[in-house]
């Protein structure tokens, strides 16, 4: 049933207008907040300040956003979608999985970088999300060659994705010029993941990565959270 059966005929245009209204000061907040916070880094940026510079009241915006940590929740899921389509060009069919690892993280950290000041606070708002079977990095998994045994290639993106926070996390702390080291990081993690895959045919490789997988099961506690924060975040904010 069309959820506006559920209000009196002589509101339902009136809740029609409302919806777009909300979503366009939502936009303009959002669009606010990411400016300053690559003009003027996460830690300089206050409420108050998005508030000025998007037109909306300090009140609404409170009302949107609890704290500039959940509009980094939202500039980290845009830009994780921003590397998606980046990424996805390169991910072809018969590439190495040494390449397209090289691809997916070298694109997450181009795609992130513009935003480095703000590192600390896409860990803290929720991280990563988990492997999305329609993602960049399942993507990057399924279209390699040589393929891995199907039951490693089951528990790969776990680990990928496990390796890929490892990354995030260092980039975020990295200080280096041109975050050369988190680039080095990236260059060794690649071909180091993609042996492992092929060596775990091995069966006391394939032992040692199935503890490892299990290690990463047990800390999926931390993903699960951050799906609880982001529908918490849209179950008492709906626009």
């Amino acid at each position: 049933m069309d959820r506006l059966a559920w209000f009196p005929a002589d509101q339902r245009g009136e809740h029609v207008q409302q919806e777009p209204k909300s979503a366009r000061t939502r936009a303009k907040l959002k669009s606010a907040a990411f400016k300053l916070f690559r003009s003027k880094g996460f830690s300089n940026t206050t409420l108050r300040a998005i508030a000025t510079e998007s037109g909306v009241s300090l009140g609404s915006t409170y009302y949107y956003f609890e704290s500039k940590d959940d509009l980094a929740l939202e500039l980290f899921d845009d830009l994780l979608a921003e590397h998606r389509a980046r990424v996805a060009p390169d991910l072809a069919t018969g590439n190495t999985l040494e390449h397209n690892l090289r691809s997916l993280w070298d694109g997450l950290l181009d795609t992130l970088e513009p935003y480095h000041d703000c590192g600390t606070a896409f860990l803290r708002a929720g991280g990563l999300p988990p492997p999305d079977e329609n993602g960049a990095l399942v993507a990057a998994i399924d279209s390699s060659r040589p393929r891995a045994p199907l039951p490693v290639r089951q528990g790969l993106p776990e680990l990928v994705h496990l390796i890929t926070r490892a990354i995030l996390a260092f980039w975020a702390a990295d200080t280096s010029p041109d975050r050369n080291r988190s680039r080095l990081l990236v260059a060794r993690a690649a071909p180091l993941t993609a042996r492992i895959a092929v060596l775990s045919r091995l069966p006391v490789v394939r032992t040692i990565l199935d503890e490892i997988l299990a290690l990463v099961r047990a800390l999926g506690s931390e993903d699960d959270a951050r799906s609880r924060r982001v529908r918490g975040a849209a179950g008492g904010h709906a626009a």
